[in-house]
């Protein structure tokens, strides 16, 4: 059975720093690309940051491009955002997912206030 569990979401004050973690299970995470999703109150589901296999290629939405990092650790199943230079309109629910596999963790909330 698929699963992810995130956690490391908080309450920060604009300017601050959050690394976020999915623990995944139930499938080979180390042959699968991985995608950080957010969903803010009110608004749909986007793409944040995505990572391929091997780690060495990454890509991210424009609208946190050198401020969040995505990362994995393969021996330990385990994904990773660094969130850098957090902005309020950074608030939101995020998720991690692997492609292909229609499953989604319970996510963890991101609060970005002053």
């Amino acid at each position: 059975q698929v699963q992810f569990v995130e956690s490391g979401g908080g309450s920060v004050q604009p300017g601050g720093s959050l690394r976020l973690s999915c623990i995944a299970s139930g499938f080979t995470f180390s042959s699968v690309t991985m995608r950080w999703y957010r969903q803010a109150p009110g608004k749909e589901r986007e793409l944040v940051a995505g990572i391929l296999p091997a780690g060495s290629v990454t890509n991210y939405a424009d609208s946190v491009k050198g401020r969040f990092a995505i990362s994995r650790d393969n021996a330990k199943n385990t994904l990773y955002l660094q969130m850098n230079s957090l902005k309020p309109e950074d608030t939101a629910v995020y998720y991690c997912k692997a492609l292909l596999y229609a499953f989604w963790g319970q996510g963890t909330q991101v609060t970005v206030s002053s």
